[in-house]
C-alpha cells in the first residue's frame, strides 16, 4: 500500500476527501430531496456518494503536481470552505454569473457579506487545514515514483467509479441530464468549471471583437413618436401541432386564446437543435448558406439593432445564447442566483423579474428583450412545468420514453406546452403595462420541434435533410400593442403563409423601423399585404433574404 500511496499523493487524497466531507452539505441535501433515503434508493445514494468522492480525488490528483501542489491544495481548502458557506447559508450556486458578480463587487458590498460565522467556518475548514498543508506537506524527492503512484491511484478511482455506476446507469443518466442545479452544488469541481468557463467566455469575447459587419446601410426610417419595446421569446423544443391555436384538439392555449394574437401555422425552423437554430435565426445567412463558424464571425440582427441605438437585453433560462448575445448584456436565469422562481428547476416565468427596473433605466431608448426559455426540453417533459400545470393525465414521469405509453408521453409534453402558454400570456400582460408609453410587441418562436415516437423517433437533432416535420414545424406567435406600426389585421393574412426562421433577421429590423436593402423584399411582403396585394408579390418572395427555395 505504501508503494501505491506516496507521501504527497496520500496528502492529496486526504485533502480531497476532507473537502468532499466538509464542503458538500448543499449537494447532498439537494440530492437527498430528489432521492429520499429508502430501501429502494439506498444503494443508488451510496453509489453516487462513492462516485463523486472518487471523481473529487481524481480531480485533485490531476491538478496537483510537484512543489506547487501544496499551494494549490491550500488555495482550494480556503476557496472551497468559502463556497460551502455561501451555498449552505444562501443556497447560491458559484456559477459564471456569481463569479462575474464577485469580480464586480465593490468594497461596501464585500463588507456586507462578512460575519462571525463566516470567519469561524473559514478558519476551521479553510485557513487552519491550509496552514497545516503548507507547513507539513511532504517534499517530492522522486518524481518518477510520484507519477507512477498518481497514475495507479487514478486508475483505481476510475475502476471504482465504473464499478459503482454501471449497475445504476439509468439512474445516473436521469440524474446527470435532468438535475443540473443539484450537480452545480458539487464543491469544488463545479465552481472550478465555472471559473474556466468564465475565463474562456471573456477570452472569446476579446477574440471576436473584430467581426464581418452586415447591413451597414441600415438606418432608422422615420422620426419616432414613441420608442419601441419588443420582447422576443425564443422557445425550446415546441412543435406547432401541439398548440390549440393551430387546431390541436387539446386545449393547450387557454390563456393565449384570450389575447389578441396571431399564431402562424406554417413556420419552419432553421435547424433541429438549439446550437444550430438559435444562431441561425439571428443570422443574415439563410438556412441553406448557414454554418455556425461563419455566423460566429459575422454580426447578427442584434448587432445591427444595437448599432442603430436599440438597447438589447438577453435573459437565458436555457443553456446559453450559442454566441448570439456575446456582445450584448447577458443574464443567466438558469440558477437561483438570478431566478427567484426556482423549485425543482428554475422556471421561465422568473425571467420577468426585475424587468421594470431595467426598462425604467432605459426609458429614452428603443428596447429589445430576448427571453430564452427552457420550454419543453426533453426527455423528462414533466419537469418542465410546475405541478399546478399537470392538467393532462396520466403523464410520463420518466426519461425512458419507450417505457411510457404514447398517451403518457403526449400528456407530459402537452402540459409543458400549457406552461409556455401561461408564460407567453404573462409576457403580454407585462407589455400591456407599457402600451401607453411605447410601441409594444411580443414575438415568440421555438428553436425546433420534437419527435414523440412518430416513426419510432424521439427527441430531436436529426439531420435536417431527413428530419421529420415534427422536428422542423414550429410555432410562431405575435402580439402587437395599440401604438405599434403594424396591427393584427395587417398580419392575419400571413397566418398560413410559408415562413421560416430566415425571416427573423428582417422582421426584427422592421419592428424597430430600421431599413436596409438586405430586407427590401421581405418588407414588401407586409406592405403589399396591407393593401391586400400579397398574391402579386408571391412569385418574388424566394429572392428575399432568408426565404426558402
Amino acid at each position: 500500500m505504501t508503494k501505491i500511496f506516496t507521501a504527497q499523493n496520500r496528502t492529496i487524497v486526504l485533502v480531497s476527501l476532507f473537502i468532499m466531507l466538509t464542503g458538500n452539505y448543499s449537494f447532498f441535501r439537494h440530492f437527498l430531496e430528489i432521492y429520499p433515503p429508502s430501501l429502494d434508493n439506498m444503494l443508488f445514494i451510496l453509489s453516487v456518494s462513492v462516485f463523486f468522492t472518487m471523481a473529487n480525488v481524481a480531480f485533485f490528483l490531476l491538478i496537483c503536481h510537484g512543489e506547487s501542489a501544496k499551494w494549490l491544495m491550500a488555495l482550494y481548502l480556503i476557496t472551497a470552505s468559502l463556497a460551502a458557506y455561501y451555498m449552505d447559508q444562501y443556497s447560491v450556486i458559484i456559477d459564471t454569473v456569481m463569479i462575474d458578480n464577485i469580480a464586480q463587487t465593490d468594497t461596501q458590498e464585500f463588507l456586507g457579506l462578512l460575519n462571525a460565522n463566516l470567519f469561524i467556518r473559514l478558519f476551521i475548514f479553510g485557513v487552519l487545514p491550509a496552514w497545516i498543508i503548507l507547513k507539513y506537506a511532504p517534499v517530492v524527492h522522486d518524481v518518477r515514483s510520484e507519477l507512477k503512484s498518481k497514475l495507479t491511484i487514478l486508475l483505481l478511482c476510475i475502476m471504482t467509479m465504473l464499478v459503482v455506476s454501471v449497475p445504476f446507469s439509468a439512474g445516473y443518466a436521469s440524474f446527470i441530464r435532468e438535475h443540473k442545479i443539484t450537480r452545480a452544488y458539487l464543491n469544488p469541481t463545479y465552481f472550478s468549471y465555472s471559473l474556466l468557463k468564465y475565463i474562456k467566455e471573456h477570452i472569446t469575447t476579446e477574440q471576436l471583437t473584430s467581426l464581418t459587419p452586415v447591413a451597414m446601410d441600415a438606418f432608422e426610417t422615420e422620426p419616432k413618436h414613441k420608442n419601441e419595446l419588443i420582447i422576443l421569446v425564443v422557445g425550446e423544443t415546441a412543435r406547432a401541432d401541439r398548440f390549440s391555436l393551430n387546431g390541436y384538439a387539446k386545449e393547450t392555449n387557454p390563456a393565449l386564446k384570450k389575447q389578441n394574437v396571431v399564431s402562424f401555422s406554417n413556420v419552419s425552423s432553421c435547424g433541429t437543435s438549439t446550437g444550430e437554430s438559435v444562431p441561425c435565426m439571428f443570422s443574415i445567412l439563410n438556412r441553406k448558406d448557414f454554418s455556425r463558424d461563419k455566423a460566429l464571425h459575422m454580426e447578427n440582427a442584434l448587432d445591427v439593432l444595437q448599432r442603430n441605438g436599440v438597447e438589447i437585453l438577453w435573459r437565458d433560462n436555457n443553456s446559453d445564447s450559442k454566441g448570439v448575445a456575446t456582445r450584448m448584456r447577458y443574464e443567466n436565469f438558469k440558477s437561483p442566483t438570478m431566478n427567484t422562481a426556482c423549485d425543482s428547476e428554475c422556471r421561465d416565468i422568473g425571467m420577468l423579474g426585475g424587468l421594470d427596473a431595467y426598462i425604467k433605466s432605459k426609458s429614452d431608448k428603443d428596447i429589445l428583450i430576448v427571453l430564452h426559455q427552457m420550454g419543453n426540453h426533453g426527455p423528462e417533459y414533466y419537469r418542465r412545468y410546475p405541478k399546478a400545470f399537470e392538467r393532462f393525465k396520466p403523464a410520463c414521469k420518466s426519461n425512458e420514453l419507450r417505457n411510457c405509453s404514447q398517451q403518457e408521453i403526449d400528456n407530459a409534453y402537452d402540459n409543458a406546452i400549457l406552461y409556455t402558454d401561461y408564460f407567453l400570456s404573462k409576457v403580454i400582460d407585462f407589455l400591456k403595462q407599457y402600451d401607453g408609453e411605447y410601441e409594444t410587441a411580443m414575438v415568440y418562436t421555438s428553436d425546433h420541434g420534437e419527435s414523440l415516437g412518430e416513426h419510432g423517433m424521439y427527441l430531436h437533432a436529426a439531420p435536417y435533410m431527413i428530419a421529420p416535420k415534427e422536428q422542423t414545424h414550429i410555432p410562431a406567435i405575435v402580439w402587437m400593442g395599440k401604438h405599434f406600426d403594424f396591427n393584427i389585421d395587417q398580419i392575419k393574412p400571413l397566418k398560413d403563409y410559408p415562413l421560416s426562421h430566415d425571416h427573423l433577421f428582417c422582421a426584427l429590423l422592421m419592428g424597430f423601423e430600421v431599413a436596409t436593402k438586405t430586407c427590401e423584399l421581405t418588407n414588401k411582403v407586409l406592405q403589399d399585404n396591407a393593401a391586400l396585394k400579397l398574391a402579386a408579390v408571391a412569385s418574388s418572395l424566394p429572392e428575399s433574404k432568408g426565404l426558402r427555395d
